[in-house]
């Protein structure tokens, strides 16, 4: 079943043309990864699915992208809510400067969820969810930044799981983790796509390989290739992703 669509998109900062006739369909309940060299587009594709570049100036979208089929660039959609379905996680951890509780609570509490009760059982599931409960469960009320790198990232995971029904976004996730805080957060990208729909951009070949289901190749602004992860990775169409993935560029 696809869940994200995107159709002949093209984006401009300004008149610079970053991103050129993109077409891509993500199924539900997967692993995307997105892979390229620095400034070839992936993360500015990546942060369309959720309206965080509108908040460039003089930035213009063409074409559509349709998530469970609302055009979310249509004059119907709620930025808002569609911020409630798709979640964001940023490349170095953010904690906010609040306790690990208030951290996970926060997104709730800003939606006017009142219940103590629920509150209390969504944080908790959040933080199992994320791989972090039995690491913090004693020490809720201590502050965010009393935790390892690692243990931020996961934090923030928990945190857009909180109020994020469908789909998680990660921008380099891991890049800023020591290879022990990576796998971790790698085990739990695996676990999530039980429940959500995950698209990240890396660029760490070996991770992609490890976490994604497919993976799409973009260089210059144009989607070179899209396919299942194993075919990018061991038989590509295309000699520019075959060159880039054996890192004969990039």
């Amino acid at each position: 079943m696809i869940n994200i669509s995107a159709k002949n998109v093209d984006f401009y900062y300004g008149d610079f043309h970053a991103l050129k006739n993109i077409n891509l369909d993500i199924e539900k309940n997967s692993v995307t990864a997105f892979i390229g060299p620095s400034g070839c587009g992936k993360s500015t594709f990546l942060r369309l699915l959720n309206r965080m570049n509108d908040l460039i100036d003089g930035s213009k979208l063409m074409g559509d992208i349709v998530i469970d089929g609302e055009n979310i660039y249509g004059r119907q959609t709620e930025v808002v809510e569609l911020r409630k379905k798709v979640g964001m996680v940023f490349q170095k951890p953010n904690p906010f400067p609040k306790s690990i509780f208030e951290n996970v609570a926060y997104g709730l509490r800003v939606n006017g969820i009142r219940d103590s009760k629920f509150i209390e059982q969504r944080v908790e599931e959040s933080l199992k969810g994320a791989a972090l409960w039995d690491e913090v469960k004693d020490k809720l009320k201590k502050s965010a930044f009393e935790l390892s790198g690692g243990q931020q990232q996961r934090l923030c995971i928990a945190r857009t799981m909180a109020v994020s029904q469908q789909i998680i976004l990660m921008d380099e996730p891991a890049s800023a983790l020591d290879p022990i805080s990576t796998s971790k957060v790698e085990d739990l990208i695996y676990e999530l796509k039980r429940d959500y729909t995950i698209v990240i951009v890396t660029h760490n070949m070996q991770q992609a390989a490890r976490v994604s289901d497919k993976t799409a190749f973009f260089y210059l602004g144009e989607l070179v290739e899209y396919d299942n992860t194993d075919k990018i990775f061991t038989a590509p169409s295309k000699e520019a992703t075959q060159n880039y993935v054996t890192g004969r560029f990039g």
